[in-house]
């Protein structure tokens, strides 16, 4: 369990192979920032880019660890197969922690592409067509986590080819995250707020298929 509040900016240091064809996945050496990694022991959860990965190597003097990714992961997440690539990166929230963005599992619910990304006033304007399938868990100042950054939906425009919505980053964000290095076109890894899955199902539970609601 996450919280989409990213406490340090990583990066792919080397990707290898586990196999010899697609079916197999990858190895990815990532560098941590000085200290992160004091306090993370073998078989520990991160989130890198909103994707929650098991910790299967770990050199603490060296400030890296690895972790082993499945063909399937690899499949639907993006960004996370190619050396030099920052990571946003988020340990396991613990019972004592604060709840300080909302509650993020770190399972990618779909991939979205960067429309705009430009400076707005003192700020930067995000804009991301995600896919229509998740078009009804997005709403107006509700959540959404993009690379494993909570944050919130300013405007929602449905269109043919899926969902674009508007979202506000402060410096602050774009300075302390790996988000101020997206441009348009980048693919982003998105995470739908948990609360709206259950709304769904809720409201679904009493419809039996054929049959009118």
């Amino acid at each position: 369990m996450f919280t989409g509040i990213i406490t340090g900016v990583g990066r792919i240091a080397a990707v290898h192979d586990l196999g010899s064809s697609s079916a197999h996945g990858k190895r990815l050496a990532i560098s941590a920032p000085a200290g992160y990694l004091d306090d993370v022991g073998l078989g520990d959860s991160l989130a890198l880019n909103g994707a929650c990965m098991t910790v299967t190597g770990l050199d603490t003097a060296a400030g890296e660890f690895t972790i082993d990714i499945s063909a399937e992961s690899l499949d639907k997440t993006a960004g996370l197969d190619r050396a030099g690539t920052a990571l946003n990166l988020e340990k396991a929230l613990r019972p004592q922690d604060r709840l300080g963005g909302h509650i993020v599992s770190g399972h990618v619910d779909g991939i979205g592409s960067v429309s705009r990304f430009e400076p707005h006033g003192e700020s930067w304007e995000l804009r991301i067509l995600a896919p229509a399938a998740l078009a009804r868990f997005l709403a107006y100042k509700g959540s959404i986590t993009v690379n494993g950054v909570s944050l919130t939906v300013n405007t929602v425009a449905d269109q043919a080819d899926g969902c674009e919505i508007s979202i506000n980053l402060i410096p602050h964000t774009v300075e302390h995250t790996a988000l101020g290095q997206l441009e348009a076109g980048s693919r982003v890894n998105l995470e739908v707020d948990t609360v709206a899955r259950y709304v769904e199902r809720m409201l679904l539970a009493g419809v039996v298929p054929g049959r009118a609601a």
